[in-house]
């Protein structure tokens, strides 16, 4: 039963996401609002359900009320309601603005995919060793966009350090706006250096997040959640909880 709620629940979500971008198509949304403003009406009071049924059944409420994804089905239900709240012709922008809050939704399909938990764990795991690569590469745009503003002067663009900089990590990341280019011989070398450097500091964090990834495959993890701690990284097999003892299925006596 827990399984077949969350693929109805994956369906759901992903049936409001293309909702939503139904309604941001002024053609569209002109001739079918009203089956558009319907639909949403029914996934909402759904989701406000699941909302309320999940805060009754954990024994800790707010800690999922405060949790991340507490918050994410939080964001995702209440703009529809907000409506009945904020009134008044000059405030209309405002309410569609908060009513784009509700593709906050497609961030509750992680929760159910068992792939993503292995995912965000190698993520958390290379957390440092990114950081550190991203510094190195910071210190490489700020010293090459320094050199580059010497080189070229205000007469190629690089009017100042900061738009020099600029550059280079447009350069860096082989994005090359065209905006701003070296014309000097010196200056054309330097960009030619960043943007062969630039090809392998796209593949370095892809090279940490995968070797974090494949140490973790043998590990099985679902969808069970705790509802005493709100864990979510348990083995298929798991009875309790690995992070608080709670009995994950407890078997309930007649």
């Amino acid at each position: 039963m827990g399984k077949l709620f969350d693929v109805v629940l994956l369906i759901l979500i992903v049936f409001s996401i293309v909702l939503v971008m139904l309604e941001s198509v002024k053609e569209i949304d002109k001739v079918y609002h009203g089956i558009l403003l319907f639909g949403e009406w029914v996934i909402t009071i759904f989701f406000t359900i699941e909302y309320i049924a999940r805060i009754i059944t954990v024994k800790k409420p707010s800690k999922y009320i405060f949790s991340f994804f507490g918050i994410i089905d939080f964001l995702s239900t209440i703009p529809l309601y907000l409506s009945f709240f904020i009134v008044g012709s000059q405030t209309l922008l405002t309410v569609r603005a908060l009513r784009l809050l509700r593709v906050f939704r497609i961030l509750k399909i992680t929760r159910y995919v068992g792939e993503s938990n292995k995912l965000m764990k190698a993520l958390k795991s290379s957390r440092v060793k990114i950081t550190i690569f991203l510094f190195a590469v910071i210190v490489i745009a700020i010293i090459a966009g320094t050199i580059m503003y010497l080189i070229e002067g205000e007469e190629s663009g690089f009017t100042n350090i900061p738009v020099s900089v600029y550059w280079s990590i447009v350069t860096l990341t082989t994005v090359g706006y065209g905006d701003i280019h070296p014309i000097t011989p010196l200056g054309q070398f330097i960009a030619s250096v960043l943007m062969i450097l630039g090809y392998g500091i796209i593949a370095v964090p892809t090279g940490i997040v995968t070797s974090e990834y494949t140490r973790n495959t043998d590990v099985q993890l679902n969808t069970q959640v705790c509802n005493n701690c709100q864990e979510v990284q348990h083995k298929d097999n798991a009875k309790f909880c690995f992070n608080c003892g709670n009995e994950l299925n407890p078997t309930i006596e007649k």
